[in-house]
């Protein structure tokens, strides 16, 4: 079994998974307007890592980026009480971003020949492994908003495969202006805080953060551990930035990670939840078509923003925690249904004894993922 052993979340709620849960758990809100960042002339709402190094970080200077940093930090933190060492030959690192460093466009030298390696998902990816002295090539995944979820995904087939005994699996992105304003150009941003499958719902919140989840493989999992049980992404190939309108990709995916399974033993289904009129609407066609929407369902991004190639491991990190304390969390931001498929939309935080949750995600170029994860 691929088991989750050790995990870190740092976000705009806080620098460990414990506060992070915590803020969620109660409704708190890591969600700001900012008015001028970036240069921006649109006064835009968004969950930022306010302290992008804390504790001194004590990074060589070549670790410059402040990306690289908060992801070295999340690992650091995750490996804490795991006897996994990150040095060794048959430890795999895997890393998700959607844009990485692309910051440093804006700084970048000219000409062909001026390259900034900076801005390569490879390089961050490599910058991280060898900080921690890892002797594999990292593996790189950066498939829009499914990156961190598809990361995890790759990491659990590399351990069933045999190659590799623990796989450290990092997400991060910070915002820029090149990310901000390109959602803008979408009309894709609220106004206020995002109401995720809402009636009144009119936009995502963006997010940054930095996630890790240690996976080990283990013959026999221990009390307390979270159990990676299933996992399957499929692309419909819709349309470039526009989901399904039959929800195909997530029908699939979901329908595959449900087979020979019984979905009474599913305690909540933690989706997307963008917050956008389409993805919404798209998720609940899709648990309609699986025979899936009556289960409980939340969403997290009205707490922690959009984090983009993070989203799927720490919202997977947060619902695992709930699922520990034998919790369905509620989905802040949410008040009225607004889908066409009526979903059961948590509205306050419900105990459980039920030891399985579905995550789901979607994302630009019609790819959708879904995990099973089970708690021992």
């Amino acid at each position: 079994m691929i088991c989750i052993t050790g995990n870190n979340i740092i976000s705009s709620l806080g620098f460990t998974t414990g506060e992070n849960y915590g803020k969620v758990q109660v409704g708190i809100s890591g969600v700001r307007r900012y008015s001028g960042l970036y240069g921006i002339p649109e006064p835009f709402m968004a969950a930022l890592i306010e302290d992008k190094a804390p504790d001194g970080a004590n990074h060589p200077d070549e670790f410059c980026s402040p990306l690289e940093q908060t992801a070295i930090l999340s690992i650091r933190r995750a490996l804490q009480d795991v006897d996994v060492d990150p040095a060794h030959p048959r430890t795999l690192f895997v890393f998700s971003s959607t844009k990485g460093n692309v910051e440093y466009l804006a700084t970048a030298p000219s000409g062909a020949a001026a390259v900034d390696n900076r801005l390569y998902l490879w390089h961050t990816a490599q910058r991280i492994a060898h900080h921690f002295s890892n002797p594999n090539i990292p593996v790189v995944v950066s498939n829009a908003c499914i990156s961190g979820a598809y990361a995890m995904l790759v990491a659990k087939r590399e351990l069933e495969a045999g190659r590799y005994d623990s796989a450290v699996v990092v997400g991060a992105d910070h915002l820029s202006k090149f990310i901000v304003s390109g959602f803008q150009s979408f009309k894709a941003l609220s106004g206020g805080i995002c109401k995720p499958f809402d009636a009144l719902r009119d936009g995502l919140n963006l997010g940054e953060a930095a996630a890790t989840v240690i996976l080990q493989k283990k013959a026999k999992p221990c009390g307390g551990d979270t159990v990676l049980a299933a996992g399957a992404a499929c692309n419909d190939a819709n349309h470039i930035s526009g989901p399904s309108r039959t929800g195909e990709g997530l029908y699939l995916a979901l329908s595959r990670i449900m087979r020979g399974r019984n979905s009474s033993d599913i305690a909540f289904i933690n989706a997307h939840g963008t917050a956008t009129l389409y993805n919404d609407e798209m998720e609940a066609i899709a648990l309609h078509r699986a025979g899936l929407d009556a289960i409980p369902v939340n969403g997290l991004k009205a707490c922690l923003g959009h984090t983009l190639g993070a989203a799927g491991i720490v919202e997977s990190i947060i619902s695992a925690t709930a699922l520990q304390h034998g919790t369905i969390l509620k989905t802040t931001g949410y008040s009225s249904q607004g889908t066409s498929y009526p979903l059961p939309v948590t509205t306050e935080n419900i105990p459980t004894e039920k030891n399985g949750f579905i995550k789901m995600l979607s994302g630009f170029g019609g790819c959708n993922i879904a995990l099973l994860f089970e708690k021992v």
